[in-house]
């Protein structure tokens, strides 16, 4: 009997040092996707234009690091605070954890050299080498074309500098220790030709991450066979909305609409200053609508081009399941 006992406190133990030596490494030794690139970009007047249409309304980098007007429809951004950080994901929206988005301004990145902000956008790791949780579509950022990252790096060193700082972000357990496996070395692209419909609203897709927003997932792993089919449930002031379905499915998707009508839906949100109230007891939406108004018809044209390729997937969506709240309250 002694000795099985003696066994097992070495199995336990065993057990203990493996499980403390995988943590360890894992936490010590990753990320590891390299050291930042030396390069230095230019600030030309192309590129930061390019830059700053890619990071306004396309990828929407700088609307995902300002403040938004939630008591609006669509939450534009809040004068003022372009790049400078400050929403918040925690508990109350689901999160498992509480990340403050931080700011981008040259205010905290006048000591990070264009590498190391390189490294972040198609990598997820911050300049102390630590990972980003990829809240920040980084994935997706890292199929870019290596000049339009580079556009949006000069367009953000001419951001105004927003004095502005934030807690450290926490992320629950096991979140906080599988976060560091998530980088990878980005795997950059080249920009297709416009003419090219396909392709190029193919790329333009990815830039801007819809199918991360418009696809189910489960434990962050978007489920195989939902892709762009919507779904994807978000908590907003305690409230449930969900993605639409962006497939050609005519009758749970998108399917019937025509070129018209698609750009139509994106160009009513033209005018932030239009923007609707709304209670918290109102239909609200995650969907960026003013920032993505701003993108050129072309672009929009072939993105709708590439979405009618995508695999049909018929279901139906409930966009907004408004919770009890109130009578919680009493």
């Amino acid at each position: 009997m002694k000795k099985i006992k003696k066994v097992l406190l070495y199995a336990v133990i065993f057990i203990v040092l493996a499980i403390v030596t995988v943590i360890s490494y894992v936490t010590l030794a990753l990320p590891d996707v390299g050291k930042p690139e030396n390069i230095t970009v230019a600030l030309t007047p192309q590129r930061i234009a390019r830059g700053e249409y890619l990071a306004n309304h396309v990828t929407l980098y700088v609307d995902c690091h300002s403040k938004r007007d939630w008591t609006k429809l669509a939450a534009p951004i809040v004068d003022g605070t372009l790049g400078g950080g400050g929403e918040v994901f925690d508990a109350s929206v689901g999160f498992p954890g509480a990340v403050n988005v931080p700011n981008i301004t040259p205010y905290k990145l006048k000591g990070w050299t264009d590498g190391e902000i390189f490294r972040a956008i198609t990598c997820g790791v911050r300049k102390n080498g630590n990972a980003i949780f990829p809240l920040m579509p980084w994935p997706y950022y890292s199929k870019l074309s290596r000049e339009d990252v580079y556009a949006i790096i000069a367009y953000i060193r001419t951001l105004k500098p927003i004095v502005a700082d934030y807690p450290k972000s926490t992320l629950d357990f096991p979140l906080n220790i599988l976060v560091h496996t998530m980088p990878q070395k980005a795997t950059l692209s080249e920009i297709p030709p416009a003419t090219d419909t396909l392709k190029y609203g193919e790329y333009l897709t990815n830039s801007a991450a819809c199918k991360e927003c418009h696809s189910q997932d489960d434990k962050g792993k978007l489920i195989v066979g939902l892709e762009f089919a919507g779904g994807h449930e978000y908590q907003i002031n305690g409230h449930i909305v969900r993605s639409a379905n962006i497939t050609p499915d005519k009758a749970t998707g998108i399917g019937s609409w025509t070129e018209a009508q698609f750009l139509a839906r994106f160009k009513t949100y033209n005018d932030r200053s239009k923007a609707a109230r709304v209670e918290k007891e109102d239909f609200q939406t995650l969907m960026p609508w003013y920032d993505y108004a701003g993108m050129n018809d072309g672009d929009l044209k072939a993105i709708y081009a590439y979405l009618r390729t995508v695999k049909p997937v018929k279901n139906k969506v409930e966009k907004f399941q408004a919770k009890l709240t109130a009578a919680l309250e009493k």
